[in-house]
């Protein structure tokens, strides 16, 4: 539960004075994802229930900080990567097209409430490629004699956004959920914020750092009147240039360490590495911004596509919903065909650079809609040749000539509305410069159909 401040005055403020005198006093203090369940004093008082709940917590806490199951780029395998996937928006909340068959911006802000709902109880909520949060919550337990008499909690927030064309990351923090009960001096507890870029590719690239200045030390009692500070990020272009394509990548690493009150110890370990954002720094002659180049983080994010008869890609969208649903019913036949692009575990990259291949890519799948639909699947012109995944991508119809391992059969070949292949299409081009998508293996995107 986030209390407001003058609410939690009243209740911190009388109890920072239950100072304890006995000889040992000490804080635990353990850490979790927002919403884990945590015992209450009463629980805690129960025998074995004490060394029970410090041993759960202690496994948890032994688990390495994360960055998002959807991340993309050298980060997804040069740090740890949370097991479960990320939050994200409702489709109703986020419509794929209009019928102007255009995509909206996506988002490049986050409110404290719209972190909180969208966490729940995941780890990360990704709202855009440009507005990604993460969570951590911290319970401290107060002993004295190795009794627990007291216990207080408090959550940080941690809202990376990044505004349209730019090379700054910002990361907002908020303190919230503070609540205190039985004898503790939670007032007077030092909360120290500290932050690194953990790991960075190229491994010379520079950061200019700005906003507030880090580490910052703040009591308990100060976050509670004033809880909220922002640290941005910038990196400059030109740091890690290959041919048309210049990228810095990071692991942004934020730790919470904690200084008790006079005549308190705190346990080990005293600060925690809590989870990690993956910001990249691009500038490309293919993206929007080409001279400065932009930041996004490094996640998979979705091009949502509708079924419904009024969306203007809507047979597009059928397609694509009968390859992924019932594969072995689509052309060119293969039973064991499993088509990428609706998992973080297998997205599709974006095929930009090489011009040859993409045509390749539409050639294939022209010659199996011919060879499964008949000379004439266009009708008079009405129709044309869809392919999924799309020939603007390395897993488009000819990845085999490409990539031994694949199986030529592994991609779908359909004819389908031409004012719907050409809408479709739009929106795919709209999606990958809004989304600032990179060619090759380093970025990558899903597929949703959203009805």
């Amino acid at each position: 539960m986030v209390l407001l401040p003058a609410v939690l005055a009243a209740l911190v403020v009388p109890l920072g004075s239950a100072q304890a005198d006995e000889a040992a006093s000490e804080i635990i203090t353990t850490s979790g994802p927002i919403g884990a369940k945590t015992p209450d004093l009463a629980e805690l008082r129960k025998p074995g229930a004490w060394d029970r709940y410090l041993k759960k917590a202690a496994a948890a806490e032994a688990q390495q900080p994360t960055v998002p199951h959807e991340t993309v780029g050298p980060a997804r395998s040069g740090a740890a990567r949370s097991p479960e996937e990320s939050a994200v928006p409702p489709a109703e909340q986020d419509p794929a097209s209009a019928p102007q068959v255009s995509l909206p911006e996506p988002s490049h802000t986050m409110s404290k409430v719209e972190c909180l709902e969208g966490l729940g109880s995941k780890e990360f909520f990704i709202k855009s490629r440009f507005a990604v949060c993460s969570g951590r919550e911290f319970t401290n337990t107060w002993f004295t004699n190795r009794e627990p008499l007291g216990m207080s909690h408090f959550t940080v927030l941690a809202i990376g956004t990044i505004a349209k064309n730019s090379r700054t990351m910002t990361v907002t923090y908020h303190f919230v959920g503070f609540n205190a009960t039985g004898r503790q001096n939670a007032a007077g507890l030092g909360i120290t914020t500290r932050v690194k870029i953990a790991q960075s590719w190229p491994s010379t690239a520079k950061y200019k750092l700005g906003g507030t200045a880090l580490p910052l030390k703040k009591t308990w009692s100060q976050l509670v009147a004033q809880g909220s500070f922002k640290h941005t990020v910038y990196a400059a272009a030109d740091q890690g240039s290959s041919g048309s394509t210049d990228t810095v990548f990071a692991a942004y690493q934020p730790n919470i360490k904690l200084s008790p009150p006079p005549g308190w110890t705190i346990g080990l370990p005293s600060d925690s590495d809590i989870f990690m954002l993956p910001p990249r720094w691009d500038k490309a002659t293919y993206l929007p911004n080409r001279a400065k180049g932009a930041a996004v983080f490094s996640v998979v994010t979705a091009l949502k596509l509708s079924t419904k008869p009024s969306a203007p890609e809507w047979d597009v969208a059928k397609h694509i919903k009968l390859a992924y649903t019932n594969p072995g019913a689509t052309k060119p036949p293969y039973s064991g065909k499993k088509l990428p692009g609706n998992s973080a575990n297998a997205p599709l990259t974006r095929l930009y650079k090489d011009a040859a291949r993409r045509k390749e890519n539409r050639n294939r799948a022209i010659y199996n809609c011919k060879k499964y639909y008949g000379a004439d699947y266009t009708e008079g012109g009405r129709k044309e040749c869809d392919e999924f995944p799309m020939a603007t991508t390395y897993e488009g119809a000819a990845k085999s000539k490409y990539d031994p391992r694949a199986h030529p059969k592994n991609f779908s070949a359909k004819p389908v509305d031409e004012k719907a292949n050409g809408a479709a299409g739009n929106l795919s081009a709209q999606y990958y410069d809004k989304n600032r998508i990179l060619d090759g293996p380093d970025d990558g995107f899903l597929v949703k159909i959203t009805s």
